[in-house]
């Protein structure tokens, strides 16, 4: 029996092999998404479901607090809460500036929540002493309890992973197919293309993001680089498209090669400008989000190949992308910003603007003593080679480069390293704007609002607004 629509079950499909819940998660419920797709879409950084666990938390430690009348018991209580947050605060400064386990410093959300959930556990754990049966098993379910909820928490107060399969690594988008353009494409108009281009009634009214057909390959690198997303505006997505500017980019670290914050950016000066956007691939320059391999060829991977001679040439090739340096633009958050700096810097003839968003200074920055020791072998000469502002310093004067730095306005941490950044390309002759995004941090408003800053300055340069 062939398969019956989308939604039905079949006999067909138990008899190859399929489990009840497979069958389940595949059945189309809204606008073709599997409930697993839709469990995977759910909002956790707003929204009823943070609401609901926030609540049932709080209910779980109000139930706990609750163990035994008078002073003794309050006074108990008090010294259990104090003693488990000096215990979360503690474990925390160990993993943040002796492990580096977060490849840099943490928010200040996160040294409240990570305390607090420490406080939660040495509470549940004082519950199971002497308690009756159904208060243990409230307090042995406080610990799970605790930990989403900091970790939701923690992770709202970035914003950067917005739904639950963001969270988790696990990409919903789907696949765009992609139609090669002429292997020898014409020459870049002269014409403003804000000036050339008039949008058909039938373009679409937001751009798209999925994963590019058949990937990009990293036949040179070798590097295990995780799917890259595309970004294709509303003008992409027309009969006799226009070829449109290009932009590169990478994400932070931890974090995943996520396109819909660029995506949503350009949506919005796309709307503005007649459909007309850059086309905006997004590459993972970490391969494992808990590894920093520094966007350099070293033993940690061959990341630089893998940008310059897998990710670049495959762009120029595959994407229907203006192919002059003015209209290529390498972008990048936090570390990912380092990325674009170096390689906007090193790599000029390739690179006409630069886009460093909340950028880490230089290669390691957090970390330089154990970098220089482990990745450079105690070379100093060699690791000073490879930082931005020196590389600047270097290959000056650069006669035509755009570079616009941003960093949050309440980002501490990040805005010297970019200042910084930002003041050595300015010595080094490129057309350089600092921006310090107000009411920011180094979170998704950071983000956000660096990405809109940036296209501020470049719709002029990339010819789609009037200067």
């Amino acid at each position: 029996m062939a398969g019956g629509p989308a939604g039905t079950l079949c006999a067909s499909d138990l008899a190859e092999g399929a489990t009840v819940w497979d069958l389940v998660l595949r059945i189309n419920v809204v606008e073709g998404a599997t409930v697993w797709e839709l469990v995977l879409r759910i909002n956790v950084v707003e929204g009823p479901f943070l609401i609901t666990v926030y609540a049932l938390a709080a209910a779980v430690f109000i139930y706990l607090l609750g163990r035994g009348p008078g002073w003794s018991w309050v006074l108990t209580v008090i010294v259990v809460l104090i003693v488990g947050a000096i215990v979360g605060a503690g474990v925390l400064w160990v993993a943040v500036n002796v492990l580096d386990a977060f490849g840099g410093p943490v928010n200040e959300a996160t040294w409240w929540w990570v305390p607090a959930a420490f406080a939660g556990f040495a509470l549940a754990l004082w519950n199971l002493w002497y308690s009756r049966w159904w208060r243990k098993l409230i307090a042995g379910l406080a610990f799970p309890i605790f930990a989403v909820a900091a970790l939701l928490g923690i992770n709202a107060s970035y914003g950067l992973n917005p739904t639950l399969g963001s969270l988790f690594g696990i990409s919903t988008v789907g696949v765009i197919d992609l139609d090669d353009p002429d292997a020898t494409p014409s020459p870049d108009p002269t014409e403003p293309l804000y000036q050339t281009w008039k949008p058909p009634a039938d373009m679409p009214a937001a751009g798209t993001i999925g994963t590019p057909s058949g990937g990009v390959p990293n036949t040179n690198s070798g590097f295990p680089a995780r799917p890259a997303q595309l970004y294709l505006p509303p003008a992409a997505l027309v009969q006799d498209a226009p070829r449109l500017p290009l932009v590169i980019m990478m994400m932070g670290q931890p974090g995943d090669p996520d396109a819909s914050f660029i995506g949503q950016v350009l949506d919005d000066y796309a709307a503005k400008h007649q459909g007309l956007a850059p086309i905006a691939l997004v590459v993972d320059q970490l391969g494992d989000p808990t590894t920093d391999p520094l966007c350099l060829d070293t033993d940690l991977g061959k990341v630089e190949t893998y940008v310059m001679e897998d990710v670049v040439p495959w762009a120029k090739q595959h994407l229907d992308v203006l192919q002059g340096r003015q209209y290529t633009t390498v972008a990048g958050y936090s570390n990912g910003g380092q990325c674009a700096a170096y390689f906007g810097s090193k790599y000029p003839e390739v690179f006409g603007n630069i886009l460093a968003v909340s950028p880490v200074e230089y290669a390691g920055a957090p970390r330089n003593d154990e970098v220089l020791g482990s990745v450079f072998r105690g070379d100093q000469a060699a690791y000073d080679a490879v930082k931005p502002a020196n590389i600047m310093a270097s290959k000056a004067p650069y006669p035509d480069t755009t570079a616009i730095f941003t960093v949050g306005a309440n980002d501490a941490t990040f805005g010297p390293g970019a200042q910084r950044l930002a003041d050595a390309a300015q010595a080094a002759g490129m057309a350089t704007t600092f921006f310090l995004v107000p009411d920011a941090d180094h979170g998704v408003s950071g983000l956000l609002g660096g990405l809109d800053k940036g296209f501020e300055v470049l719709y002029p340069r990339l010819k789609l607004a009037a200067p």
